[in-house]
């Protein structure tokens, strides 16, 4: 495939010489985390600063899944980048590309993605754990902009696979807040309705204890566009309740 090099960061990353895959494969960088080495290769993140703009350039090599589009493996961030584009071209908040490029060298398969850090944003993950310092007024205001990322997210009939807190990214504006997602890897077509929507919703409420049900009535009030003492979703609660329970005794 074609390297895809975003019209807006074309001319930063070309002033440092790193408009192609060879430069950015290249770069000598420190790792943010540990590789990953879960699928027989590797993937490491690391972070890239020029002229005071963030990038996390993604590297792997031999690292790949099989999925529908090429059943007999491709890298993962070829389908993360796919889901990228899709989220832009469907109006769904998330994390943007910079560059994308594969390569197959001697038998080595390696795979670049560059994406713009979300510098002065929040993940919820670090607001849910100093939530008791924060506002009635930040706490509805986050509730809405979550219950909203959602109802756009779902309602663009695509599922994240991954809505958990560590995944949505949050920024104080004038009036309220704004979200965006990250980590599209597991997003796939919404199918099944009802179903599907529970299923991605559960693993947010679970992983955030702190809401109490007040709060969980004004989330849903946002997804639903509902009054949050309405019936529905009292019947979208116990949907939720029940399928938490569910997985707390698995």
């Amino acid at each position: 495939m074609t390297d895809f090099l975003a019209a807006e960061d074309r001319a930063l990353l070309e002033r440092h010489g790193l408009g192609n895959f060879d430069a950015l494969w290249a770069k000598q960088l420190e790792a943010v985390d540990e590789p990953n080495t879960a699928r027989g290769g590797w993937s490491s993140v690391f972070r890239l600063d020029l002229e005071g703009h963030g990038y996390y350039l993604k590297r792997q090599s031999n690292y790949q899944m099989r999925t529908l589009h090429a059943p007999f493996g491709e890298p993962s961030f070829s389908r993360e980048f796919r889901n990228i584009s899709r989220y832009e071209n469907l109006g769904i908040p998330a994390l943007k590309a910079a560059f994308y490029g594969e390569r197959k060298v001697e038998g080595e398969v390696r795979a670049i993605l560059l994406t713009r850090a979300l510098d002065g944003w929040d993940d919820l993950d670090s607001l849910l754990q100093r939530w008791s310092e924060l506002s009635e007024a930040q706490h509805s205001a986050i509730m809405n902009a979550c219950g909203q990322l959602a109802r756009r997210l779902h309602g663009a009939r695509q599922v994240h696979g991954c809505f958990y807190p560590k995944h949505i990214f949050l920024q104080a504006t004038g009036d309220g807040y704004q979200a965006q997602l990250i980590d599209l890897e597991k997003t796939r077509p919404l199918l099944f309705g009802l179903r599907d929507r529970v299923k991605d919703l559960e693993p947010l409420l679970r992983r955030a204890p702190q809401w109490n049900e007040a709060q969980l009535r004004e989330l849903l009030a946002a997804y639903l566009v509902q009054s949050p003492d309405s019936s529905l979703i009292d019947t979208w609660l116990v949907r939720l309740t029940a399928r938490r329970s569910y997985k707390g005794v698995r």
